[in-house]
């Protein structure tokens, strides 16, 4: 259908079709939540078109705002005088580069005519700055435009590059012609290519900037960041759909968008690809990056010194020539990531660098989570809030991503090989490092000596052999850890910041690389051990290789010294946000140390405190007091800021059938608890339900357990019973498997069975899956039409309350947030919500359209008390049942699949 333009709370919201009325409603409330710089927290179940709503609704008052600014830019510069107004309702600021506007406070008592002169040179230097903005602007404008008209000179400008190149290669052969000769030093001749293993003078008072930026004389780079909106989501299969909604979008022709990826995502320099490691992929980047920056500074130095052998070849993709080319083409015309990558190939640039480029000037820049959400990744991307839009979608899981990307766990095995690899690399080029390197190297090895201590080890021996007098979990406050590991006397930022600038675990991993085939024989004898040892610590990584997959094809694994550095970034997080969890198993080798971050709030301060607006939206974001508190509240942000939205569904009210079941057919009350679920009674109750459920629902039926374990005991309960066979007479059964990879086997697998039952008509009605909350069925699948008719919950699946991780949260949160009056503590209520998330997100599965339909079935009595069913979504909260008992629940499932069917 042709675009339309639908008006909705006074304002015009371009649409592809007639909207829904919730959609109407879902983009205005957004259009007034960025107008006012509000936090805004939206929920809009699956199938109400939330993407197509965020696009409409953000770059509409994206439109406006660029409108705004446009007319008080003409206004100033055709008066050249007037103030501008910073209050939210009315016009913006004009740039971010106005840190001080007209109309800056004086001091009290300052002379008039004093006063007049510095409100007067403000208003000149703003118009100034207005004019530069203005031919910036202009500048970036006819470039694009040329280039949609002139496609050929992305040919022309690859034919140049080739030119260049093979220009280059002629000069770096005649130059290593002239220059090889003696070394004189007589130090102990090392290998072909070994040199580059040998760290570099660290300097660790000089801050240098980042060697992957391009050169600061380019002036692209300092190009002014125009108001956008950062949209960020999961998965990149999640990112890839958005921008396919954004191109069928009437915004999709003339939006300036740019997709960003991680270098393993981007990369298209085949020799660091195949490294497949995502930290050896971004340290060899670097690296080739810094190669190139050390070599065009020593071109420039006019005294010659000796020359070492070249450390690495930089990328032949890193030309700033090229990358501008795929820079405006991204630009020009919404691309997602493949398209991206073809470009980048096509073009001979690299479409890491390249999209980064193309940052400034973006209006809609699409990320992964972990790029914006991770301060070191979004300060080396590029990336600015300032007074910016950041949109934060499938966001119900934010807390949870937050924790997890700040959590580190390393493995005695880890500790151990690290400290066997950097002790025997500190040997071996002892005499070529200099004496900062070798005091930060041993550092590291009495740093990881410690820790080892400290789970009851000895780093000296395997650890595969070492049994541990202690056993159990114990958990320590970092100043606890740090005093009882007697490593406070070590500065950790120095050590980090150390790490991070020589790259000691690339050297390391590649040293460790060239011990069974560069070292010379002779020193082959005294390796050998350590090899065996090193070969020991990892049986898993040949075993993961496929039989038909070569191992030069193989995904080779990263230093554990890139992990543990991690473990020690994590160890300079403040006293209270964080714990450190020693879990002592049998041997050393199967032991672990685990930092676990308690306020993932003070990663995301810095996000709300820049942005001018931020929207975490998602699908089903019910409860939401995780988000207000542990998130918001935590990190600084005023209950009056935050704005929550949710919005019904697009279903008509008699296409959902939710029932909470309290008691079975025997009368026997339903409540699945930890200690009664493992009755034989209560299996039995389960199963003889499902067996009437699958016999009047069609098609499909997805039942939830609460974890894999039950699923197993139910599962043998009901094959020695019989009541498996009862189900296999009305569903085919399918169940969940823990492979990733068997999932999308199972899931053709049942779908297809639904399909043949629905066509031939037979006994066996339809498909019944046996799922997992939390697992890999619940989150993500469409289970839509007749692969998801009916979807039954079995019990509520609270996490586990013994977990000494969770027992901390709880404590955490109990002595961080006040407990509101009549409300259970934080902590407990951290425990519900993860279970009604956990649920939400389940039940979810079904209903994803406008003409589905399907009932939900919540087996056990607890689901009934009036604070559960309130974290449930609001659109099912409307319609839900409560029935005390079987029959009438049965009953009114039939009626409802009856009267479905006969409608369709």
């Amino acid at each position: 259908m042709a675009n339309e333009t639908q008006k909705a709370g006074g304002i015009h919201f371009p649409f592809p079709f007639t909207p829904y009325s919730i959609q109407k409603d879902f983009m205005a409330e957004l259009y007034r939540v960025l107008d006012a710089g509000k936090i805004g927290i939206f929920e809009s179940p699956t199938g109400t078109g939330k993407s197509l709503s965020l696009i409409c609704g953000a770059l509409s008052w994206l439109r406006d705002f660029e409108q705004k600014k446009r007319e008080e830019e003409a206004r100033l510069l055709e008066t050249g005088t007037g103030p501008l107004r910073h209050e939210k309702d009315e016009s913006p600021c004009l740039s971010s580069s106005c840190e001080v506007a007209a109309g800056t406070p004086r001091p009290a008592g300052e002379p008039a005519w004093v006063t007049e002169f510095v409100q007067k040179k403000e208003e000149r230097d703003l118009v100034d700055r207005l004019k530069a903005e203005q031919a910036r602007r202009r500048q970036r404008e006819e470039r694009l435009q040329q280039l949609q008209h002139r496609a050929q000179l992305k040919y022309a400008a690859k034919r140049l590059r080739q030119e260049q190149e093979e220009t280059e290669n002629l000069l770096r052969l005649s130059r290593e012609m002239l220059e090889t000769g003696p070394v004189a030093e007589r130090l102990e001749q090392l290998e072909s290519g070994e040199e580059e293993l040998v760290l570099a003078e660290y300097e660790s008072d000089e801050e240098k900037k980042a060697v992957s930026r391009v050169d600061e004389d380019e002036d692209d780079l300092e190009e002014e960041h125009v108001t956008k909106v950062y949209y960020c989501s999961r998965t990149h299969s999640q990112l890839a759909q958005f921008v396919h909604e954004v191109k069928k979008s009437p915004f999709g022709k003339d939006v300036r968008l740019v997709s960003l990826g991680s270098r393993q995502n981007l990369c298209v320099n085949e020799d660091v690809k195949s490294l497949g490691s995502v930290q050896l992929i971004n340290d060899r980047c670097v690296d080739m990056q810094r190669s190139r920056h050390e070599k065009k500074k020593g071109a420039e130095e006019e005294k010659p010194k000796r020359r070492r052998p070249e450390k690495q070849a930089a990328c032949p993709f890193y030309n700033h020539e090229q990358m501008g080319l795929l820079r405006d083409e991204a630009l020009a015309e919404v691309k997602d990531i493949e398209q991206l990558l073809a470009l980048g190939k096509e073009a001979r640039a690299c479409p890491y660098y390249g999209s980064r480029l193309a940052i400034p000037a973006a209006q809609l820049v699409v990320l992964p989570y972990q790029m914006l959400l991770h301060a070191a990744t979004r300060q080396a991307a590029g990336i600015r809030l300032q007074d910016q839009v950041v949109i934060i979608d499938e966001a119900h899981n934010l807390i949870d991503t937050i924790t997890g990307m700040h959590s580190v766990e390393v493995s005695g095995s880890q500790l151990c090989q690290a400290y066997s690899q950097l002790l025997q690399y500190m040997e071996r080029y002892s005499k070529r490092l200099k004496a900062k390197n070798l005091m930060y190297l041993k550092q590291i090895l009495y740093l990881l000596e410690k820790f080892v201590a400290m789970l009851g080890g000895n780093i000296k021996q395997n650890p595969n052999t070492q049994s541990l007098s202690q056993t159990g979990t114990e958990l320590k406050t970092i100043n606890d850890f740090l005093f009882q590991s007697q490593i406070d006397n070590i500065n950790l930022f120095k050590v980090q910041r150390y790490c991070e600038k020589s790259m000691v675990s690339r050297k390391l991993f590649g040293f460790t690389e060239r011990y069974g085939a560069v070292l010379s024989s002779r020193e082959q004898p005294k390796l050998a051990g350590f090899q065996q040892f090193l070969q020991s610590l990892q049986p898993k990584a040949t075993e993961a290789v496929p039989a038909d997959e070569s191992p030069a094809t193989a995904l080779r694994p990263a230093s554990p010294l890139m992990h543990i550095e991690g473990f020690l970034a994590a160890l300079t997080t403040a006293n209270q946000d964080g714990r450190v969890i020693l879990s002592r198993q049998g041997s050393l080798s199967q032991s672990s140390l685990k930092f676990l971050l308690l306020n993932p709030a003070v990663h995301f301060a810095q996000v709300v405190k820049e942005c001018r607006a931020v929207v975490i939206a998602g699908g089903t974001m019910q409860p939401v007091s995780d988000f207000r508190q542990q998130l918001l509240a935590c990190a600084g942000v005023e209950p009056e800021r935050v704005v929550e939205f949710s919005c019904g569904h697009v279903i008509p009210p008699d296409n959902i059938l939710p029932l909470v079941i309290c008691s079975g057919i025997s009368s026997q009350p339903l409540e699945f608890t930890f200690q009664k679920r493992e009755l034989p009674q209560m299996m039995d109750e389960a199963g003889r339900i499902l067996c009437n459920l699958c016999g009047v629902v069609p098609g499909g039926v997805v039942c939830f357990f609460p974890s894999y374990e039950y699923l197993r005991q139910v599962h043998t309960h009901w094959e020695k019973g019989g009541l498996l066979d009862r189900l296999a007479a009305r569903k085919k059964i399918f169940q969940e498997p823990k492979s990733t990879h068997q999932v999308e086997q199972v899931l053709l697998a049942y779908s297809r069975c639904i399909q043949g039952c629905g066509q031939e008509r037979g006994r066996v009605t339809g498909a019944l899956l046996l799922s997992v909350v939390g697992g890999k069925m619940s989150e993500g699948i469409n289970f839509s039409d007749n692969l998801g008719r009916c979807v039954v919950m079995v019990g509520m699946p609270f996490p586990n309350i013994r977990s000494p991780e969770l027992q901390e949260k709880m404590a955490y949160l109990d002595q961080t947030l006040p407990r509101a009056p009549g409300q259970a503590p934080p902590g407990k209520a951290l425990v519900e919500n993860l279970c009604m998330k956990a649920v939400n997100q389940s039940i979810g599965r079904a209903i994803r359209h406008q003409r589905d339909f399907a009932s939900i079935v919540l087996l056990d009595q607890r689901y009934a008390r009036p604070p559960v069913l309130a974290k449930l979504p609001a659109w099912i909260q409307a319609r839900v049942e409560v029935k005390a008992a079987f029959g009438p629940a049965i009953a009114a499932v039939q009626k409802f699949h009856r009267e479905k069917a006969a409608s369709f």
